[in-house]
């Protein structure tokens, strides 16, 4: 079972995020099942830039930051770096608005769903230590999981199942769109750098190198399959519920999506299934996030930065991390329109891909040793895989930036 946890599973459970189910939801109750096929392609895409990010953290033994300013240098490293921590700070918008959503559908105040988990994460943090992080981080994400009951109450019809994983395309602008919006959200900019530094703290430095890695690319295996997993459980649940019923309905909020739901499913299903779900997938996502966005800028401003060290010790590392989480969570609470707010992330996400991923690719082919490196079709099927995500996650920013 250790061998299936650890940073690759617990970045993936995180890539599920608030925005992410979101367009699951808008995916089922627009197009039914069509778009399941495409989950389920991204799956290879999801584990071979995640590999990449485990293969460089375990054999340079540097995070992803550290690694640019070694091979690039300081300013690209800056400019990396920077961008990153803006994102971060907007994902975690995105992650506050989720659990503000999950409030409102109890009659919770915003001011409460928000301020409680900010607080509650802000103290796991100080706690410090990477392997009670990771464990503490991997149960509550597992909560998603609860979205495939959800998907199986809806009692999907297998005939319309089929039909739409044999009829996978229509051949019209929104439905483009909304493929470019799945498949721009797979890759966050924050996963690499988690992973990247995660694998380094996890500190199984006294293990078999080889052993490691290994142990490595099954959790992300594990992590790719089960996040999309849970992304096609939203799909399916919409999909035979509100896409049945109400097809073309424009679900943009996470009370929407509840509200909707819970006609079919029933009051303490909904509730129970869909806001647990919710609230795994959100909170995860905002841990994971901080992190990276801390550790991203702490490696680039050459500060202490592992979660092994007291905050005492690393008092910038643990500044950046508890900095984010206030400025996401007061965002959150001042926004007017977290529905717009959390569009303008998602775009801000798919400008920064090409920055992201044409970074890892060049890592790959310069930091590892020969013997590491990508050859033949394996190589070939990456950068084909990752110029798909590139070209896709443009098409959705450049698609919400016109009027």
């Amino acid at each position: 079972m250790g061998v299936l946890l650890g940073p690759g599973l617990m970045v993936m459970l995180a890539d599920t995020d608030a925005g992410s189910l979101i367009t699951a939801a808008q995916s089922g109750a627009r197009y039914g099942y069509q778009l399941i096929l495409a989950q389920i392609v991204l799956i290879p895409v999801l584990y071979l830039v995640q590999e990449i990010t485990a293969r460089l953290g375990l054999l340079t033994g540097r995070g992803h930051g550290a690694l640019i300013r070694r091979t690039f240098g300081a300013r690209w490293a800056l400019l990396s770096a920077g961008t990153l921590f803006l994102a971060c700070l907007g994902a975690l918008v995105t992650e506050f608005a989720g659990l503000a959503g999950i409030g409102a559908m109890v009659g919770v105040p915003r001011l409460v769903s928000i301020t409680v988990p900010a607080m509650a994460l802000a103290a796991l943090i100080l706690l410090g230590r990477y392997r009670r992080i990771e464990t503490v981080g991997i149960a509550i994400g597992a909560l998603e999981l609860l979205f495939i009951p959800a998907a199986l109450l809806a009692r999907p019809a297998p005939s319309a199942l089929w039909g739409g994983l044999t009829h996978p395309v229509q051949a019209n602008s929104q439905f483009l769109m909304l493929l470019a919006a799945n498949v721009g959200a797979v890759i966050m900019p924050w996963m690499v750098f988690y992973q990247q530094e995660a694998i380094i703290d996890k500190d199984d430095h006294d293990k078999d190198l080889r052993t490691v890695l290994r142990s490595a690319r099954w959790n992300t295996a594990l992590g790719a399959v089960a996040t999309q997993a849970v992304m096609i459980a939203v799909l399916v649940a919409v999909a035979a519920t509100i896409g049945t019923t109400r097809p073309g309905a424009n679900l943009e909020s996470i009370g929407q999506i509840a509200a909707a739901l819970t006609p079919f499913l029933g009051q303490r299903s909904a509730a129970v299934l869909f806001g647990l779900g919710m609230l795994g997938a959100a909170t995860v996502a905002a841990l994971v996030v901080s992190l990276a966005g801390a550790w991203g800028m702490a490696e680039v401003l050459d500060l202490r930065h592992s979660l092994n060290d007291s905050p005492r010790q690393a008092k910038g590392f643990y500044a950046l991390a508890l900095a984010a989480i206030l400025a996401g969570a007061l965002v959150a609470l001042l926004a007017p329109n977290l529905v717009a707010l959390s569009l303008d992330v998602e775009v801000m996400n798919a400008i920064l891909l090409p920055v992201v991923l044409g970074f890892l690719l060049l890592l790959e082919r310069r930091a590892l040793p020969g013997e590491y490196r990508m050859r033949g079709a394996r190589q070939v099927t990456t950068y084909a895989l990752t110029g798909l995500v590139i070209v896709l996650g443009l098409t959705t920013a450049v698609e919400a930036l016109l009027p």
